[in-house]
């Protein structure tokens, strides 16, 4: 599995089923200047993933608060994600999803992410994009396994507090905690407050 924390995101341009249900084609590196968490599901109409899209769809507005852009990824067509984001909730539809449903039919996306798995469908994977087009945080979960989005949001808080302070955010750390400086001192005078 590669690991593209720190390189520059894949670039591409895919068919996407939009929020008002219309077609469009999307180019990630249109979103520069926003960051952008971009996640991988293996296939619409199955079991985990309405769970994780319709979570990530909860929390879409908190993300677009943080100028942050939301981008799921399957191998299925423009059209199934149409006809799944068409289908109720009650019987295993999304409903209405406020950010797009990119198409990676050919799986070109997916394998350069590097989350294709067996040549059939992508694995759980979740990026964290920077405004500069930039992957800052990567994980990437079994088939049967959900993402906790409270998680991604969590991440994109450290990454954005750390990019307006210049200050680094120990382990758990949380929007309004403390964080410390990237310094010998900085780390002693953290741990002499937060290590018992």
């Amino acid at each position: 599995m590669s690991v593209l924390v720190t390189k520059e995101a894949p670039d591409f341009t895919a068919q996407a089923v939009m929020p008002d249900n219309s077609f469009c084609e999307v180019t990630l590196s249109s979103y520069r200047g926003k960051h952008v968490i971009l996640f991988f599901y293996p296939l619409d109409f199955t079991f985990v993933c309405p769970s994780e899209i319709l979570a990530f769809n909860k929390a879409v507005k908190k993300f677009a608060k943080k100028n942050t852009v939301v981008l799921g990824v399957s191998v299925d067509s423009h059209f199934t994600h149409l006809a799944w984001r068409q289908t109720p909730v009650n019987k295993g539809g999304l409903g209405e999803i406020e950010f797009p449903l990119v198409s990676d039919l050919d799986k070109k996306i997916a394998r350069a992410y590097d989350v294709l798995l067996n040549d059939s469908v992508a694995l759980r994977g979740l990026f964290l994009i920077d405004q500069k087009g930039i992957v800052r945080h990567q994980v990437v979960n079994d088939l049967p396994i959900g993402r906790n989005v409270d998680e991604a949001l969590r991440t994109l808080d450290a990454l954005q507090f750390t990019e307006e302070h210049g200050e680094v955010c120990p382990a758990n750390w949380k929007e309004g905690d403390e964080a410390m400086k990237p310094t010998a001192a900085g780390v002693a005078s953290y741990l002499a407050k937060h290590s018992k």
